[in-house]
């Protein structure tokens, strides 16, 4: 669309929020987007975005230092074009259950409440929203996805808005019960999930909203909702959660390209972290992480770079880790582009930087990575007892059971765990199942990504039975013996629903 080239957009600098994302995917759509705190450049700004990331009363305490919560407040009240993404549409409602006593933006009357008991949160991943009635139009009326598919966007919320004010249309997605997914009115649009990580979809949206500024804003309408109806999956299949299970590509990164080994170990060239995330993307990748495995043993920072550049290519999630030892390391991270933070070693060690990232940034933005073995590294001798934790690339083996460290990284702030079998990794033979099982049960209610071993569409699907609410694979991918596509056109005929 033309009308979206060369428009300037304001992003409100909250210090915390994943703005890299929000500025590539603007780029991506013609926009000239610019970081801001100065209240008179955001009252007075063509367009404006509030972006997500970080906790309701810590934001809040930003905002009003800035001094930039009437001019928000205006532009909602003035239907002036406005978006605002996760955390960015629930700060302009009047409070939340995240931060009790914190008061909101107050542009709209309502308040966020926590998801019910049932389901685990955050809720990570994509979840779909029904194709709208012909009626309700606006910047809501394509949610058709491509292919004729309902719409799928990508969410990262442990709080949500139950319903839409009256005169904003809202489309409706299901994560144990129904709630608001995104609401608009005129060229106000706020979204619960991120539409600069919702790949085709999530980028068209973007473009008809910066359309839709450049006409007059329409006069509020009676309410109107899309409901996108709950499915369950026949015995056997992924359980539905309303979230759907992610495959996700794994970029193990040293020196700037790309490595893939046996057992964390024999290391070889995969490739250029941009290239292979467009690629991956391209073929229905839904979530990428990329792992700097040199940076904790070397002692020195993330590579932001590479992060900056496959920012740049991508238009999913982002999970980056390795080299984050301070909350300003994560801080740096985000900033070059990543939309979560994992930590593995610096984490087990200082499970109080957990707290920090959790309490800064949101508990969806912060992931234990957890390494497991079962054997000995020099003797090759089962381990006694239960699997324990590993360290420093898979050097250092502890005393520590999994499902010990695992309670504690959750009670210290993790909201999304990746656990990793040293035994498995790059063999091949398939995820470590009764691992799983044991992870999932340790915190039932977090969100656990499946990692070692999987080289075929049978063994990703198993892993997902298991309990995972993803799968993450390399090897197979990067050596093309498997392709993302594959997967899913297996799962599908299995029964199970993918994007």
């Amino acid at each position: 669309m033309s009308a979206a080239l060369g428009q300037d957009v304001i992003i409100v600098d909250t210090g915390r929020s994943n703005a890299a994302s929000l500025a590539a995917a603007l780029e991506r759509v013609g926009a000239r987007p610019r970081l801001s705190t100065d209240p008179a450049a955001v009252r007075v700004a063509s367009f404006a975005v509030l972006p997500g990331v970080g906790a309701f009363g810590a934001v809040m305490d930003r905002l009003r230092a800035m001094g930039v919560v009437e001019a928000l407040k205006e532009r909602v009240e003035l239907g002036l074009p406005t978006l605002g993404a996760c955390l960015g549409m629930q700060l302009f409602f009047g409070s939340s259950e995240e931060s009790p006593g914190a008061v909101g933006i107050g542009a709209l009357p309502g308040a966020i409440t926590a998801f019910g008991p049932g389901v685990r949160s955050p809720q990570f991943g994509w979840n779909r929203l029904s194709p709208p009635e012909p009626s309700v139009g606006g910047l809501l009326a394509g949610a058709e996805a491509l292919g004729g598919r309902a719409a799928c966007a990508y969410f990262a919320n442990s709080y949500k808005l139950d319903e839409a004010p009256v005169g904003w249309a809202s489309a409706t997605a299901y994560y144990g019960a129904p709630f608001v997914a995104a609401m608009a009115r005129g060229p106000v649009l706020l979204c619960q999930f991120h539409p600069e990580l919702s790949g085709a979809w999530g980028q068209a949206l973007l473009e008809r909203w910066l359309v839709a500024g450049g006409a007059p804003a329409s006069a509020p309408t009676e309410s109107s909702s899309i409901t996108a109806e709950p499915s369950m999956a026949e015995p056997g299949t992924v359980p539905r959660r309303g979230t759907l299970p992610r495959i996700i590509p794994c970029l193990d990164v040293v020196g700037g390209r790309v490595v893939k080994g046996v057992r964390f170990e024999e290391l070889r060239d995969s490739g250029d972290p941009a290239e292979l995330a467009a690629r991956y993307e391209a073929s229905g990748a839904d979530e990428i992480v990329l792992l700097d495995i040199s940076a904790g043993l070397e002692g020195r920072e993330t590579a932001a770079e590479t992060v900056r550049a496959v920012r740049r290519r991508i238009g999913i999630p982002l999970c980056v880790g390795g080299g984050v030892r301070s909350l300003a390391d994560a801080e740096r991270v985000l900033a070059a582009g990543a939309d979560k933070v994992a930590l593995n070693s610096r984490g087990y060690r200082d499970p109080g930087l957990l707290t920090a990232i959790a309490r800064e940034f949101g508990r969806q933005c912060c992931v234990a990575a957890v390494d497991a073995t079962r054997r000995g590294r020099s003797s090759g001798v089962a381990l006694d007892g239960a699997p324990v934790v590993v360290l420093d690339a898979g050097r250092t083996e502890t005393a520590t059971p999994v499902t010990d460290w695992i309670r504690r990284a959750v009670d210290a702030g993790a909201g999304e765990l990746l656990l990793t079998s040293r035994d498995r990794d790059g063999t091949r033979s398939g995820y470590d199942l009764e691992l799983l099982h044991s992870a999932c049960a340790a915190a039932p209610g977090t969100p656990v990504i499946a990692s070692g071993g999987a080289a075929s569409p049978e063994q990703i699907l198993e892993g997902l039975q298991a309990g995972a609410d993803a799968a993450l694979l390399a090897g197979a991918l990067h050596d093309g013996s498997l392709t993302i596509a594959a997967i899913k056109d297996y799962m599908r005929r299995e029964g199970a629903e993918v994007r």
